[in-house]
């Protein structure tokens, strides 16, 4: 049985995103050896799952991305959680702040493009929905062959997948910033959450990337 694993990005305080959910803060430490490891997390993954308003960003963004995370997030496949029934129906809806965020610190960028932009858009419109039970729609991912259920979020979606207890392993990439408020990965908590750390890489930029999993 295959497991799921929870990555995202968190300030020092534990917020994914701040009160509007930006994101800018993350890409201030994001160097080059932080890029690799979170690199090497996604092409680890036999599946990308997200909820619904990460995956209209992401649709909007990553197609004609030329990053070096563009490739394996274009390449592999996706589900998305959702209530609405098609991925049309779902990409109709508005993208948010942290597309202009992600826009604007690459053009910020001094270097050029890792990698060329990889043909993604069709990866895109013919995710997998899943519409079900959080729990239910998991557990049948879980049962499927392949490498890892690899979720990225939003905000909402990870609160619920921890709230649950669906998540297998935790990959968190802490940046150098406190953001005071904002958006908190483990605020749906009806209790504490005992976490056994498997290992912890810092990054010349100030980030550490610490992986977790459930003390069970």
């Amino acid at each position: 049985m295959r497991e799921l694993v929870l990555k995202m990005s968190l300030s020092v305080d534990g917020f994914v995103g701040g009160p509007n959910g930006e994101v800018d803060w993350i890409f201030k430490s994001l160097d080059q050896e932080a890029t690799a490891w979170t690199v090497a997390t996604l092409r680890e993954a036999g599946v990308h799952v997200m909820g619904s308003r990460t995956f209209r960003d992401m649709a909007a963004y990553w197609p004609a991305a030329t990053d070096a995370f563009a490739a394996p997030m274009n390449e592999i496949p996706k589900v998305v959680f959702s209530r609405k029934p098609s991925v049309a129906e779902i990409l109709a809806g508005p993208t948010t702040r942290a597309v202009e965020d992600a826009s604007r610190a690459k053009s910020a960028q001094c270097e050029p493009p890792a990698v060329a932009a990889a043909p993604g858009k069709d990866s895109w419109a013919g995710a997998t929905v899943a519409c079900g039970a959080l729990s239910e729609e998991v557990a049948r991912l879980k049962r499927q062959p392949g490498g890892p259920i690899l979720a990225h979020g939003g905000a909402g979606f990870a609160q619920s997948l921890v709230r649950l207890g669906l998540v297998d392993e935790y990959r968190l990439v802490i940046h150098p910033e406190a953001l005071g408020r904002g958006l908190a990965l483990f605020s749906g908590l009806s209790g504490p959450l005992e976490l056994s750390l498997l290992s912890a890489t810092p990054f010349p930029g100030g980030a550490v990337a610490k992986v977790y999993r459930p003390a069970r």
